[in-house]
C-alpha cells in the first residue's frame, strides 16, 4: 500500500542520497507541488509559503475576554466608617505633606501628597509671551496646563492631553487667577504646569493647592493663597476629600441628592475663587457642602504656611554670608 508522506524542502535533500535507487534530478515538478511516484512510496511535497509581513500574528495562547474587562464599580457602604479609617459627615481631610523648591530649573516648584495622591507643580515666568498678539501693554497673561501621567491612575492612560486634561486645566486657571497680581506683570506670561503622579482622589482640589504654593516659592505676587478642598455627596451622608474609589464607587443608596463639590478658597480675603460641581443636588445641599469645604480648607491653611516659611528661610541667606 501506497504511503503519503508530506515533506519539507530540507528533508528532500536529505531523502535525495538515500532513496534506494533513485534519484531526483530536477527539482522543477517538486517546487510546483506535483504529486509523482518512487518505487513503493508516493511522496508529495509542499514547500512554505513567503512570510506575510503586513499581517499581526495572534497570540500562540488566546485568553478569553472576560479576563480584560473592566470589574464593576464598587458598592461603598453609605453608613459607618470610611475604608481608609476616616469619619463621614466630619471635615476629615486626609494628611498632607507638601514641599517647596524641587526642580531647580523652574523658576518656582511645589510638591504635594494626600493620602496616595501625588501632584507636581513648576511655575516658569514671568516671561516674553510667546505670540506678539496676545500681548497686553497693561495685564500679565497667566497659562495653565495639568495633565495625568500615564501611570497615574489604574487604567493606564495616554501623554497627550485629553478632555479631562483640559476640562481640570480650564479649571485650574479660573482658581488662581483672581488671586495673581496680573497687573504688576504687563507684556508677560506666567506659566503654571501641573503633573498628576498618582491619582487617588481630589485631584483637582489638591491641584489648586499645590500650584499656589508653586508660585508663592516663584515670588509671583499674589493677593492670597489659594487653597482647594472638595467633598463627595452621598444621600444624606458627606465624605470630605474623597478619595478614588469614593469619587467613582457606586451607592448602595438611592441616586437623589448625589454629586460632587471642589471649592478654591483664598483663607486671608475670605474669598472663593473658584467653584466646580457635579451631580445632583439641592440648593441646600451645595450651600453646607461650600461651608464644610471652606472648613477644609481652614485646616488645611497652617500646614501650607509652614511649609512656604520653611522653603523662605531656608532660601534666605544665612547671617555669616550677609
Amino acid at each position: 500500500m501506497n504511503q503519503v508522506l508530506l515533506l519539507h524542502s530540507t528533508l528532500l535533500k536529505q531523502k535525495e542520497s538515500t532513496t534506494s535507487g533513485h534519484t531526483y534530478d530536477s527539482l522543477r515538478h517538486l517546487r510546483q507541488g506535483k504529486r509523482f511516484r518512487a518505487g513503493p512510496v508516493a511522496w508529495v511535497i509542499y514547500f512554505n509559503m513567503p512570510t506575510d509581513t503586513k499581517r499581526v500574528r495572534g497570540p500562540e495562547v488566546s485568553q478569553s475576554p472576560s479576563l480584560f474587562s473592566c470589574d464593576p464599580a464598587a458598592v461603598l457602604p453609605s453608613k459607618g466608617p470610611r475604608a481608609d479609617g476616616r469619619r463621614r459627615d466630619q471635615v476629615d481631610v486626609r494628611p498632607v505633606f507638601v514641599r517647596c523648591g524641587l526642580v531647580s530649573q523652574a523658576k518656582g516648584s511645589a510638591y504635594l501628597e494626600a493620602g496616595n495622591t501625588k501632584l507636581m507643580c513648576c511655575v516658569y515666568g514671568p516671561r516674553e509671551t510667546d505670540r506678539k498678539d496676545e500681548t497686553d501693554m497693561k495685564c500679565g497673561r497667566l497659562t495653565t496646563d495639568m495633565r495625568f501621567a500615564p501611570f497615574s491612575c489604574p487604567e493606564r492612560g495616554s501623554w497627550i492631553q485629553g478632555s479631562q486634561d483640559k476640562d481640570f486645566s480650564l479649571m485650574l486657571h479660573e482658581s488662581l487667577q483672581p488671586a495673581i497680581c496680573l497687573h504688576k506683570y504687563p507684556r508677560s506670561q506666567i506659566e503654571v504646569s501641573v503633573m498628576v503622579l498618582e491619582n487617588s482622589g481630589s485631584v483637582l482640589a489638591h491641584a489648586v493647592t499645590c500650584a499656589s504654593l508653586a508660585l508663592a516659592d516663584a515670588g509671583i505676587e499674589m493677593y492670597d493663597l489659594v487653597l482647594g478642598c472638595s467633598m463627595r455627596q452621598d444621600g444624606t451622608s458627606y465624605v470630605v476629600d474623597p478619595s478614588y474609589m469614593e469619587e467613582n464607587g457606586c451607592s448602595s443608596g438611592s441616586c437623589e441628592n448625589q454629586g460632587g463639590l471642589t471649592v478654591a478658597f483664598l483663607p486671608s480675603l475670605n474669598q472663593i475663587s473658584g467653584l466646580q460641581s457635579d451631580g445632583d443636588m439641592t440648593e441646600e445641599t451645595l450651600t453646607a457642602g461650600v461651608r464644610t469645604c471652606i472648613e477644609g480648607c481652614y485646616k488645611l491653611y497652617p500646614v501650607i504656611q509652614r511649609a512656604l516659611t520653611k522653603a523662605v528661610c531656608k532660601a534666605a541667606p544665612s547671617q555669616s554670608e550677609s
